[in-house]
């Protein structure tokens, strides 16, 4: 199934119609590209736009920058720039130990006069004393 373009109507006023043909002219676009950016605005933001006057904007804020910029400090970035570092090492240490345990496991199959492991914990339950054994 594509993506099937749908055909949305706007009922404004002559007053408002000439303020939209007249902001369409400025941006140098058609009145209806006036209205797709405002529904993909719309949609972008699930619903929560609110068209404000630039006036009413306040003093301060600059329309032309968007998306608005944030500065960062500089110990923000060395921190996730080490933490990035940290988590690279440690996906190579995680990748050697996984490529030694299959390592060892290869040997182990490999080996046929394998000796009987002894489990410890087996040895406890078969003593029936309480006494205990110290090696070394």
């Amino acid at each position: 199934m594509g993506n099937k373009n749908k055909t949305i109507s706007f009922r404004v006023n002559e007053d408002s119609f000439e303020t939209l043909r007249e902001i369409a002219e400025e941006r140098d676009i058609s009145l209806s590209a006036v209205f797709r950016d405002y529904v993909d605005l719309l949609v972008s933001h699930d619903g929560r736009v609110k068209v404000v006057p630039e006036a009413e904007l306040g003093e301060g804020v600059e329309t032309d920058e968007f998306p608005p910029k944030v500065e960062v400090p500089k110990s923000f970035i060395r921190e996730h720039e080490r933490l990035e570092l940290e988590a690279d090492h440690l996906r190579e240490q995680l990748q050697e130990y996984k490529q030694f345990a299959s390592h060892l496991q290869e040997k182990l199959e490999q080996e046929d006069d394998v000796e009987e492991v002894i489990q410890l914990e087996e040895l406890d339950e078969e003593l029936d004393t309480d006494e205990t054994y110290r090696i070394g």
